[in-house]
């Protein structure tokens, strides 16, 4: 990944071996293991290889397109080269030897990510945390999410999925290059963010506060509160939080069920209770 065939400006060599040591390289990234030694990322397909290039340029490595790519999509090109990137042409047998979800484009970043101090250092107003959330789709949503209100980071705690992986990367649609993303320990991540003023949170279907309930107090999940700096705390897609993580947070707060639906699945959840917050600090 560090072979560089052609300068950054120079598209004349088109890589054709699918089974070089290179793309051997690029294609492991999809793994745990291989990420954590070569301390990079994989990125995959037009839209998250396109936010990268424009919001995360610093940490790109290379990017790789297939001849075919490269015209349909010419602005990752012309940003990247512009952006003084290294762009390679493979051929449609070197990309689906990387990748078979990458529809032609593939790029690889350096996978430094945010640290908590970071997040508390930037006075967050709006911060998600997700507590051993495992399922790679879940936590992209949820990422996409946050991004879409206008969180101002998320907090992996506990058990939850490596945003490095491919599955998380591709449902965040690209919002993983527009926001922090930083892990911790669950209480670590609480007691910072209440200490830089946030409001803790926990999305839970046992809270004894309804979201948007008028008459909640200070501290709960009422719209009056929600207008402060808050951070929502999801839980495991199975099971929730857990009795000594809620014991945790300011408060627990349930969404409410106007049908007879038994619950919101997490992405759902996380949208509803982000989107409560984002409208109130706006109002």
């Amino acid at each position: 990944m560090t072979e560089r065939p052609a300068g950054p400006a120079d598209l004349s060599v088109t890589l054709s071996n699918p089974k070089a040591e290179r793309v051997k390289r690029v294609a492991a990234l999809a793994g745990r293991s291989a990420r954590s030694r070569a301390g990079a990322l994989l990125v995959e397909g037009p839209q998250g290889v396109r936010e990268a290039v424009r919001y995360a340029a610093p940490r790109v490595r290379d990017v790789y397109l297939s001849p075919d790519a490269s015209l349909r999509y010419p602005e990752i090109t012309s940003e990247a080269l512009e952006a003084g990137l290294y762009v390679h042409l493979g051929t449609d047998a070197v990309l689906e030897a990387m990748s078979a979800d990458a529809q032609g484009v593939v790029a690889v970043l350096d996978s430094t990510g945010t640290s908590l101090d970071d997040v508390v250092a930037a006075a967050p107003r709006l911060v998600a945390v997700l507590s051993n959330v495992r399922d790679p789709g879940n936590a992209g949503t949820v990422i996409r999410c946050a991004d879409a209100a206008g969180a101002d980071a998320v907090v992996l705690a506990g058990e939850s999925v490596d945003p490095g992986n491919p599955k998380v990367i591709r449902s965040t649609a690209g919002s993983l290059f527009h926001l922090p993303v930083a892990r911790a320990p669950l209480a670590e991540a609480v007691e910072a963010l209440r200490g830089a003023g946030l409001t803790v949170l926990a999305a839970d279907g046992s809270g004894e506060d309804l979201l948007g309930d008028p008459t909640a107090g200070a501290g709960a999940g009422g719209s009056d509160s929600l207008a402060g700096p808050t951070a929502w705390v999801f839980g495991n897609e199975a099971w929730g939080l857990r009795p000594d993580e809620l014991a945790l947070m300011d408060a627990v707060v349930r969404i409410p069920i106007h049908g007879h639906a038994e619950s919101l699945n997490l992405g759902t959840a996380a949208a509803v209770c982000l989107y409560a917050s984002a409208t109130a600090q706006r109002a």
